[in-house]
């Protein structure tokens, strides 16, 4: 790896660190250089402004993410062992985060507004993916007669990550895992009752 690639990696790391727990308006340029120690001028040799770091940091953790899940849904061989695994994710990343923070869509979903259009944009993509992967895996299953024909594939991704966001919101509030191991037991009997034959 080149140095100017190394100083990159390590600006982008630092403001991963920064946006996940402190928050993408918070963390000022300069929490950014105290950070890593470089200046100003030299983020800007890497970034082009502040928004590009916060659009590049938000994509580079969902990235490592997905990356993650999709493996772990390519290694199962059944729609049930699929779904349960997006569920399972979830439930370790209260104990074991990818990043510090918490889930950097939630977190940057209720941080964007209409003045942060382009990491919003980016943010809506990501959700759209993820829901796609659930919507797929449940296609999927009609198609091996493992999914009831009648289940509506969009509703079950809207149910499973709208369930599983505020669950990790509620875990990480209350210092708890109680809240999200109750959803993912939740989910996990609605898919075996509801959603598979």
């Amino acid at each position: 790896m080149k140095s100017s690639e190394i100083t990159k990696s390590k600006v982008l790391q630092e403001a991963i660190t920064l946006f996940n727990t402190k928050g993408y308006r918070a963390t000022s340029l300069s929490d950014i250089t105290n950070a890593t120690g470089l200046t100003k001028g030299a983020i800007y040799r890497h970034f082009e402004n502040k928004e590009q770091l916060e659009i590049e940091a938000f994509q580079n953790m969902m990235h490592s993410i997905f990356n993650t899940l999709q493996k772990r849904i390519k290694a199962e061989s059944n729609t049930r062992d699929k779904l349960f695994c997006v569920l399972e994710l979830f439930q370790d990343y209260i104990n074991n985060p990818f990043f510090s923070g918490g889930c950097p869509l939630l977190n940057v979903s209720t941080e964007v507004d209409d003045t942060t259009m382009v990491l919003k944009d980016k943010a809506l993509q990501t959700l759209t993916v993820f829901r796609n992967s659930i919507e797929t895996i449940v296609i999927n299953g009609k198609t091996h007669k493992e999914v009831n024909a009648i289940v509506n594939e969009k509703l079950v991704a809207i149910v499973m990550i709208s369930s599983l966001e505020g669950a990790i919101m509620m875990s990480k509030l209350q210092d708890s895992n109680s809240d999200i191991e109750a959803v993912v037991k939740h989910l996990k009997n609605w898919i075996v009752a509801d959603v598979l034959l």
